[in-house]
This record gives C-alpha cells, sequence and structure tokens, in this order.
C-alpha cells in the first residue's frame, strides 16, 4: 500500500512528458519561461516544430502546438529577454537539426 502511495504521489508532481505545446498569453500561467534566440548557436534546445501531434510524442525537440491549454503537456511563456528564461530555444528548419545542445535542467522533461 506504501508503495502504490508513493508511486501515486510521483506520478502527481513529475514533470509531464511534452511534445503538446501551448503558449500562454501571462507568464504566470506558464510552467517555462522561453527564449527565442537569433543563432542556433546560442539556443539550449533547437526546436523543430511538427505538422501532427504524433510526430512530438517522446521527443524534447519535437514541438506540437495546441489551441488549448488544457490539450498541453506544457505552457510556454515568449519572454522578451534572454535573462528572463528557463530556456532558450532556436528553431529550425529541418527536423535532423533539432536537438539539445548541452545538457540543460529541462533536458528529458520535456518529451
Amino acid at each position: 500500500m506504501k508503495r502504490l502511495f508513493a508511486v501515486l504521489i510521483l506520478a502527481a508532481v513529475a514533470p509531464a512528458p511534452a511534445g503538446n505545446i501551448y503558449v500562454a498569453d501571462y507568464e504566470s500561467a506558464a510552467d517555462l519561461n522561453v527564449y527565442v534566440v537569433d543563432y542556433e548557436s546560442y539556443a539550449d534546445l533547437n526546436v523543430y516544430a511538427v505538422d501532427y501531434e504524433s510526430y512530438a510524442d517522446g521527443e524534447d525537440a519535437l514541438w506540437y502546438f495546441v489551441d488549448y491549454e488544457s490539450s498541453a503537456d506544457v505552457v510556454i511563456y515568449y519572454v522578451d529577454y534572454e535573462s528572463e528564461a528557463d530556456l532558450k530555444v532556436y528553431f529550425v528548419d529541418y527536423e535532423s537539426y533539432a536537438g539539445w545542445n548541452e545538457g540543460h535542467p529541462w533536458q528529458g522533461r520535456l518529451h
């Protein structure tokens, strides 16, 4: 019984796998503040926006943007300044270019 309770507690506090991304209108509504950098080499994560939800499943760097917060795995807010960001991203044109540039606290938590 204690083991089941521990599993339920961990499931409740563990970060949800991403893939489905919702862009919040307010910073206070977001799980993660994101800053879009001008160059791929400045990013923590190079992101490729996919056309279908199933393509983003299990991948940190493949994002599918949803229209409703209730459908999202992670809610982001685009900040205006790099210093306000939890994560710096660069949107790439090809899926093969997507991925982490270096270790980051959010690595493995966005899929």
